[in-house]
């Protein structure tokens, strides 16, 4: 059957690789430049930086499975098992950076990127995606993974219905920091992680220390609160805003060079209850952080599970 999966992040990714294995063809859509969704690596000069998850924790036997191949792989590497308490549990990092492990995912798959589905339609038999340059598309079945509210636009354009509860959720916007510094002076202790140090940061984040970066290299996520508040300020000015509010966490290191980044659908407010949400025919499935949690975990897991059932529904209905 011809599958298409909207949004090359880890859930996606995720989604498209278990369809393939079921011997489906998919195609993988996705709007950005690159692909990986959060996992989101910068190269500034000789620095390497994530600027969308900073890590991942497994607690699940089955993404337990997929990370061990990973780890395997070299892909993916433990950085630490806590910050201020040391929990047990490993942080995972790419090796590379965290956009690694979503070029890992995306060998030999049909991932094409720059590319907007503006609308659905659909007919008795099957699915039409249209593309934002005209190109028509047809598939048997559809996972959607993009953030709730972006789906939704895409079912409202299909004139198809989406439950009032999952339709509500929110998402909380991110404003981040990306600074490259001369020295590792700074203020941030070992193991290079602090979750809400301050009043304005939920996360900073020592890239040289996390084994990705030959520089070094902080990155800063603005608390929830402090990015929606400034979240509209022009770009330039939520710049200065945050290298002011990361500057005690400096120390003796001089900045040689920063970029702000927003992040509109960083983490959502709440969550699905179920791993994946289908239409009736089931033909059409969401998915992503949304529904199994808001970590890579719940991406992740959402991703297999929405494939899983797609599977079945088109097995189904042949």
């Amino acid at each position: 059957m011809r599958v298409i999966v909207v949004g090359a992040g880890l859930s996606g990714l995720m989604a498209a690789h278990e369809l393939v294995r079921n011997g489906h063809d998919v195609v993988v859509f996705d709007k950005g430049r690159g692909i990986g969704g959060r996992l989101a690596t910068r190269r500034i000069e000789d620095a390497t930086l994530d600027h969308g998850a900073q890590f991942f924790t497994v607690r699940s036997d089955e993404f337990a499975a997929h990370v061990q191949t990973w780890l395997d792989a070299g892909v993916v590497h433990e950085w630490c098992k806590g910050f201020a308490d040391i929990d047990g549990h490993p942080r995972y990092v790419g090796t590379k950076g965290m956009s690694s492990i979503a070029k890992h995912l995306g060998q030999g798959l049909d991932v094409r990127l720059n590319t907007l589905v503006f609308s659905l339609t659909r007919t008795d038999t099957h699915y039409v995606a249209t593309l934002d340059d005209g190109v028509v598309h047809e598939c048997d079945g559809l996972i959607l993974t993009a953030p709730i509210p972006q789906s939704f636009s895409l079912m409202f354009s299909a004139d198809m219905e989406m439950p009032v509860e999952l339709r509500s959720i929110d998402y909380d916007r991110t404003l981040g920091l990306l600074a490259v510094l001369n020295s590792s002076d700074h203020n941030v202790p070992t193991p290079g992680g602090m979750q809400f140090p301050d009043d304005v940061f939920s996360f900073i984040g020592d890239n040289h220390a996390k084994g990705i970066s030959a520089s070094p290299s902080l990155t800063f996520h603005a608390n929830p609160e402090w990015s929606l508040a400034h979240f509209d300020k022009d770009l330039d000015e939520i710049h200065e805003f945050l290298l002011a509010a990361a500057a005690p966490w400096f120390g003796n290191s001089t900045v040689v060079s920063s970029q702000p980044k927003k992040w509109r659908f960083a983490t959502p407010k709440s969550t699905w209850a179920d791993p994946y949400w289908a239409t009736p025919d089931g033909r059409l499935v969401l998915a992503g952080d949304a529904f199994a949690g808001p970590k890579m975990e719940g991406a992740a897991l959402s991703g297999l599970a929405a494939a899983r059932a797609l599977a079945a529904s088109l097995r189904d209905g042949c």
